[in-house]
């Protein structure tokens, strides 16, 4: 009977959009650190716990007002005691186990076990209790005791509970975590020296020397000594122990600039790792940015012309630290990362932001794997890759890019038509390079909806001074060149018109659907 109940709730709370929407916040509060609310919760959180240890400091030598001792008492402990507890609880899921073991079960015609899966969330529980940071949040609670008043020595973990909340102290000890093989192998490098001339010490000082009476003396001299602290309450007579004492000295400075050593390289490590997430955490911000991938003569070339249009809202993603530096230093935005990879280009914005992505990198391989990599990750990432010939490009577009770009080709035949058709050609390059009056330009109707269900004939074109190039249709993706008049724009049509600026600018404001953002 009360493994049919289990099995009923297991189900009820597996099927319940309410239990996991309450569970998907409390974690979001306490575990997941890209919630934007978290941070609030995190401060209310330091608040208390400084609160809560001015309390019991004071309360010491003084007496405290009794509505003070029943909020440290009472409120306090039972805000960090549902703390620790909602911890436990979002740690993992019990009843999904019951649910899986229940399927599996049902079809393989075997016996339900409930122990199974509650076996295996009792150890995943057991790992959270024993864990140091659930210890620290456990400890914390104790203090609240007042009748052991041992326990009042255990406000000292409210003070480490801060650690659970303060990101600049979790990076610190994080950069510390990266570095535990070095710093462990140079803590036994201590240890061993240390007990090697303590040991040496008390043989050459024992019988001659007043001040060190044990082997624990020699220890205590020889630690103080290798860490060139020094106090001067035993220092060997024997010139066997002199020379102990010279060898342990140059070896504690030694053992000093190695460690400083290690952790400065490891700061300066993750200093460059906090400044690169703190630009795709600036850039995450943007409705609309770009993601170039690779820093080459294209992208020099782009962002000389394009750079200040797009006012800072894009981000070079190149895996040659060396070219990435080059490109800080010429006032551009760039990271070093590899942009190939999935979790790289999964840390943009990609459900609410409109990214443009241009895959430039100087091997057709890699443009093909971030385009992968980019259409895997949302569909709706406009992908425009560089490659280097037919074959390529059909690849390419095969990987789900938008566009493919061949700078081979295109310079061939620009060659070929300054050859043959000289005028053509200047009046086509004074367009592109933007030396001529005129310039094309696109008019989308997904951000242009005014336009949606309008006729050409009705926009008047040569009222505004603009020339219709041509149309892209949005459903079947022709492109009709000088389309008729008669034509009705539809939702996601693209209008390719050619005028001054001014006049496209004009054009496109007047049109353009002013969109909120709630």
């Amino acid at each position: 009977m009360l493994k049919k109940i289990i099995i009923q709730v297991a189900f009820f709370l597996n099927a319940s959009i309410r239990y996991k929407q309450v569970k998907e916040v409390a974690f979001n509060f306490l575990q997941n650190q890209d919630y934007h609310y978290k941070k609030y919760f995190d401060t209310f959180m330091i608040l208390l716990i400084i609160v809560s240890i001015t309390i019991l400091v004071y309360e010491v030598k003084h007496d405290v007002p009794q509505w003070i001792d029943f909020f440290d008492i009472y409120v306090v402990t039972t805000i960090f005691t549902i703390e620790y507890l909602a911890r436990l609880w979002v740690y993992n899921n019990w009843h999904t186990l019951v649910v899986k073991e229940y399927g599996e079960s049902k079809f393989l015609n075997r016996k339900f076990s409930l122990w199974k899966p509650t076996r295996v969330i009792l150890k995943e529980k057991l790992e959270f209790i024993l864990s140091p940071t659930s210890i620290i949040d456990l400890l914390a609670i104790l203090p609240a005791y007042r009748p052991l008043r041992v326990l009042r020595i255990f406000v000292l973990f409210r003070v480490f509970k801060l650690l659970r909340y303060t990101k600049s102290i979790n990076q610190f000890l994080g950069v510390l975590s990266s570095k535990k093989f070095e710093l462990f192998t140079l803590l036994f490098l201590l240890m061993f020296i240390t007990i090697t001339a303590g040991i040496a010490i008390y043989v050459f000082e024992e019988k001659g020397n007043d001040n060190i009476n044990s082997l624990f003396d020699a220890l205590y001299w020889a630690l103080i000594t290798i860490s060139t602290v020094g106090y001067g309450d035993i220092s060997p007579v024997t010139p066997e122990g002199r020379v102990v004492s010279m060898v342990i000295i140059v070896t504690g400075i030694a053992m000093i600039s190695f460690v400083t050593s290690v952790i400065v390289s490891s700061f300066s490590e993750k200093l460059t790792e906090l400044k690169e997430n703190r630009l795709i955490e600036e850039i995450n911000k943007s409705e609309e940015f770009m993601i170039i991938c690779g820093y080459g003569q294209m992208t020099r070339m782009f962002l000389k012309s394009y750079a200040d249009e797009y006012n800072r809202r894009y981000i070079i993603i190149d895996k040659n630290k060396e070219i990435v530096e080059e490109a800080i230093k010429e006032g551009y935005r760039a990271i070093h990362e590899d942009a190939s990879r999935h979790d790289v280009i999964s840390k943009f914005n990609t459900d609410y932001a409109q990214i443009t992505l241009l895959a430039l990198t100087g091997s057709d391989i890699a443009n093909i794997y971030i385009t992968l990599n980019a259409k895997a990750i949302s569909t709706k990432i406009r992908v425009i890759t560089r490659a280097s010939s037919d074959n390529i490009a059909k690849k390419c577009r095969l990987a789900g890019a938008d566009s493919v770009v061949m700078p081979t080709l295109i310079a061939n035949r620009m060659l070929f038509s300054a050859i043959t058709q000289p005028i053509m050609y200047r009046a086509i390059y004074a367009i592109l390079t933007g030396q001529h009056l005129a310039q094309l330009d696109e008019v989308n109707l997904i951000y242009h909806r005014k336009l949606v269900g309008k006729k050409l004939d009705d926009l008047k074109f040569k009222e505004h001074k603009i020339l219709c190039i041509g149309l892209q249709v949005g459903a079947s993706g022709e492109f009709i060149f000088n389309p008729p008049l008669r034509l009705y724009l539809q939702e996601e049509d693209v209008l390719l018109i050619m005028g001054r600026k001014v006049s496209i600018e004009h054009f496109k404001t007047l049109y353009k659907e002013i969109r909120y953002v709630v």
